[in-house]
């Protein structure tokens, strides 16, 4: 095997990780917004993730930047990826059923795509769009089309899963920019700067000493902040550098079969041929969008 396969094997396989990750962040936030608000919620998942972020980069020799300019764009990125998109998309959660808030947020790659081109980053491979579209396609038999039968109802949380995905796509292109800072410096910038936001927003606005969530509650939050946002934005980052916007996006196709998988798992749901088929599909089209582009002559 050559080494550009055997890396590239390598970052397919941290895209599934991720796509582990992210995916059971679902189920997590869907357990812990029993007994917290989204704000709450989402403060605290940043604010844990912030301090062990910091620490992993002072362990690793890393200091955080000094310059304003890295800072401002940390903070752009942070709206992006986690103060706006994390906040609406746990607020959307309270409304509509699990299965089409993954369907509708899934739509990230497609909004990738388009954004990419109208900014100019980027041509039209079509091998890509194939990928995007099947993906997507996969992500519907996954979770069932009745799932979408719940469209047109609570509009305003359909409105706000779409829109997380939107941006999300922003902050994989943006993301990109970053290059010059170490993933886990950039991790953890973006963790500081929406913890600087959310937690006094929280504070004001939900009182969140006058909660008593469970110990179930607690241990969700806990899973959230580490391995599901520590962890994942480390190999976010990374990502970003070596498989590019729309590869990273992708991992929004296999979210929807770590949420099968977690079904089977913990709620003992039996995996129908249809829902194989569309994991199929999913896995397709991750490879689709993840087809090296085809050089100019």
């Amino acid at each position: 095997m050559s080494e550009g396969r055997q890396n590239r094997g390598i970052e397919f396989a941290l895209l599934g990780l991720l796509s582990l990750l992210w995916g059971s962040s679902y189920l997590f936030a869907k357990t812990a917004l029993a007994d917290v608000p989204p704000l709450t919620l989402i403060a605290a998942r940043v604010s844990i993730a912030a301090v062990v972020l910091v620490a992993v980069a002072a362990m690793q020799g890393h200091a955080l930047p000094r310059n304003g300019r890295s800072w401002r764009m940390l903070f752009v990125q942070a709206i992006f990826n986690s103060i706006a998109a994390w906040t609406i998309l746990a607020w959307g959660q309270q409304f509509i059923d699990s299965g089409l808030a993954t369907a509708l947020n899934s739509t990230a790659p497609l909004f990738v795509l388009v954004l990419a081109l109208v900014l100019g980053q980027s041509r039209l491979q079509p091998t890509h769009l194939v990928g995007a579209c099947v993906g997507l396609f996969g992500v519907v038999l996954i979770v069932g089309t009745e799932a979408l039968n719940g469209l047109g109802q609570h509009v305003w949380a359909q409105l706000a899963a779409i829109f997380g995905a939107i941006l999300y796509a922003c902050a994989a292109l943006y993301g990109r920019q970053l290059s010059h800072l170490p993933p886990v410096v950039s991790a953890a910038g973006t963790m500081i700067w929406a913890s600087l936001v959310l937690v006094p927003a929280s504070l004001l606005l939900d009182e969140p000493w006058t909660l008593s969530p469970s110990p179930l509650a607690l241990s969700a939050i806990a899973a959230l902040a580490l391995p599901c946002t520590a962890g994942a934005l480390l190999l976010y980052f990374r990502l970003l550098r070596t498989l590019g916007s729309l590869g990273v996006a992708s991992q929004a196709y296999l979210r929807s079969g770590v949420g099968v998988t977690l079904g089977v798992v913990v709620l003992g749901e039996v995996v129908t041929p249809t829902m194989g088929l569309g994991l199929a599909l999913a896995i397709a089209g991750v490879v689709l969008a993840n087809w090296p582009a085809r050089k100019p002559q």
